[in-house]
């Protein structure tokens, strides 16, 4: 596979992720750190380093805007709901490193 080629599927497999996880507002960012490492933020986060490598400058909430699909305060307060106590200590426990 060419490096074109390869580089058109990984990012249409990135908007697919993008697109799953607007719809998946039921799924908490936390929940995402806990299990995977990384969350919305995360993604909008790397975007932005990505677009910063290639002289594109980028502020963090609208890097943030482009996964979440719209200002991540907006989705804050419609979608995110306040950590348990639960996945406070899940959340410290996932990173742990040893």
């Amino acid at each position: 596979m060419d490096n074109q080629t390869k580089e058109a599927l990984e990012a249409a497999v990135f908007r697919r992720l993008v697109a799953h996880l607007r719809q998946r507002t039921d799924v908490q960012n936390i929940d995402m750190m806990i299990t995977a490492g990384f969350c919305r933020n995360c993604l909008g986060d790397w975007y932005r380093e990505a677009a910063g490598e290639k002289g594109i400058a980028l502020e963090k909430d609208e890097a943030r805007a482009l996964v979440y699909g719209m200002p991540p305060g907006e989705w804050k307060t419609k979608y995110q709901k306040d950590a348990t106590p639960e996945q406070t200590a899940a959340f410290a426990a996932s990173q742990k490193h040893d």
